[in-house]
């Protein structure tokens, strides 16, 4: 077991320089934070700015608007995500100048370099499950390090350098990037395909995370999530790879003197409510650790139940919160003192973030991007309407042209859970619509299922009419990972403008 503390913060890249291009990206921002703090000279760029490139201008970074060659300090070594095209000004200068360019996770290992590295993988609950583990380490009083996609809003930050051994980072899947890292716990929530534009085919995404499992040190540990089936299969090939490992879970929980399915850690939800879910977590271990697969109980050491309540209502959140309860442990936090710390956690920003409420209409923002993230979003939106009496009403945006295509049938589905749903232009990212001519968000909104679905392409006036379609008592969503984020304040102000009832 790791001591829990290290006496000193390490300024040990004191004297280097790094210049980040796309600075004011989730992933770069709380990088650009972490790379200052230990006591390098970070300067960046980012085309449109946003408020996490604002609060670097506010922590004293150089960092700028737009791109330029003349903005990369000679002697910088360069910072690029995979958005970043050999195209871009900044790049092409820093490679004609023979400048020293890494991707943005090598840089977030240098940021990690002599602490213990929690690395948070999935298609989807990275950024809940590792702001959790941070918040809970916090209050836990480890102060650990930790680089999070999203700001986790009581502790108004994604990224702090600690003086604690954890450094917990989410791992980028998308890009392969995650293979950057040769983590001490590996935390993996789901192997649902995703990002086949990178890898082609389900086979080949799953190979990708065993890869990542066989990266953790020795004496590390892989803990994933056994109720998705591409997390079991993980499991079992990395358990048997000689990988310790760790499987969290619902399935059979609660079946007293029995062990069913491969979860270690036992979820028993207790309570469903709009404000927050109840849980019991167990944990099923022998020798130095639970052995792949099924165990017999006697031959079991019982750890539990330990209650869990949690502020924040949906049975992904107790799943989530279970992984960051197994890794606590591992870094050597008492079992209910984790699970005090977890019910803490007050969500990071665009995850099921309420935006305000007008007109008695509540509206909320979320990054959901994915089928399965849909469905568990809608499901807790559901929670929430229901016990106000109204009902589920969305507004979402497409990410990706490949993603949007791939999986359409599903996001019908997924969609249908919602009562109306507005579906609006794509968010391209790093895809243009010339290599995609046939999908729009038309292409989503004529597969819902279960619920009236339209499609708006102009995203104010896809606002407007959920806005508009709203009554008392409803929930209204925006969903999606692009800029739809924008349009929760202008749906506030048409209901606070409005008059009458809706049209």
């Amino acid at each position: 077991m790791m001591p829990a503390t290290t006496t000193d913060k390490p300024t040990d890249l004191g004297g280097r320089a790094f210049h980040l291009i796309g600075v004011g990206g989730a992933g770069m921002s709380v990088l650009a934070q972490l790379l200052a703090e230990r006591g390098a000279t970070v300067t960046g760029s980012d085309a449109v700015g946003g408020d996490a490139f604002d609060h670097l201008r506010g922590l004293g970074l150089a960092v700028v608007v737009g791109h330029d060659a003349a903005h990369v300090p000679a002697g910088a070594t360069v910072v690029v995500s995979t958005a970043i095209k050999e195209a871009n000004p900044e790049l092409a200068a820093a490679r004609e100048r023979g400048q020293e360019v890494i991707h943005r996770s090598e840089a977030l290992a240098l940021a990690a370099r002599g602490r213990d590295f929690v690395a948070v993988a999935g298609a989807h609950g990275k950024t809940t499950t590792s702001g959790m583990l941070a918040q809970a380490l916090s209050v836990a009083g480890e102060d650990p390090s930790f680089a999070i996609g999203g700001v986790v809003r009581d502790l108004g930050t994604g990224a702090h350098l600690g003086a604690g051994r954890a450094f917990v980072a989410e791992a980028d899947e998308s890009d392969r990037s995650f293979l950057n890292y040769d983590p001490y716990l590996a935390v993996v929530t789901n192997v649902e395909p995703d990002h086949l534009d990178t890898y082609g085919t389900p086979e080949a995404f799953e190979r990708a995370f065993l890869d990542f499992a066989r990266n953790i040190r020795r004496d590390g540990r892989l803990i994933v999530c056994a109720d998705d089936p591409g997390g079991a299969r993980l499991a079992r090939a990395a358990a048997g790879r000689g990988v310790p490992t760790t499987t969290y879970g619902t399935a059979g929980a609660g079946e007293t003197g029995r062990l069913v399915g491969d979860a270690h850690v036992r979820v028993e939800i207790t309570e469903r409510r709009a404000g927050g879910t109840s849980a019991l977590l167990t944990l099923w271990s022998h020798g130095t650790g639970p052995a792949p697969g099924p165990v017999r109980p006697e031959d079991c050491t019982v750890t539990g139940p330990i209650a869990l309540d949690l502020a924040l209502p949906g049975d992904h959140v107790a799943l989530d919160a279970a992984a960051a309860w197994a890794a606590g442990l591992e870094l050597g936090v008492a079992p209910e003192v984790m699970a005090r710390a977890l019910g803490a956690f007050g969500g990071t920003g665009r995850r099921f973030e309420v935006r305000g409420e007008a007109a008695g209409v509540r509206v909320i923002d979320d990054y959901a991007h994915h089928p399965t993230e849909i469905e568990a979003l809608l499901t807790a939106a559901r929670e929430v309407a229901d016990a106000r009496g109204g009902r589920v009403l969305a507004l979402f945006q497409p990410h990706l042209f490949s993603r949007t295509r791939a999986f359409a049938d599903r996001f019908g589905v997924a969609l249908g859970r919602a009562d109306l749903v507005v579906v609006t232009s794509i968010y391209p990212a790093r895809e243009t619509q010339e290599d995609f001519p046939d999908v729009t968000g038309a292409t989503v909104a004529d597969r819902v299922v279960g619920a009236r679905a339209r499609y708006v392409a102009d995203h104010g006036e896809a606002a407007r009419v959920l806005a508009d379609a709203a009554r008392p008592g409803d929930v209204v969503l925006t969903v999606g990972a692009g800029d739809v984020t924008r349009l929760g304040p202008v749906i506030l102000e048409r209901l606070g403008s409005r008059q009458g009832g809706p049209a």
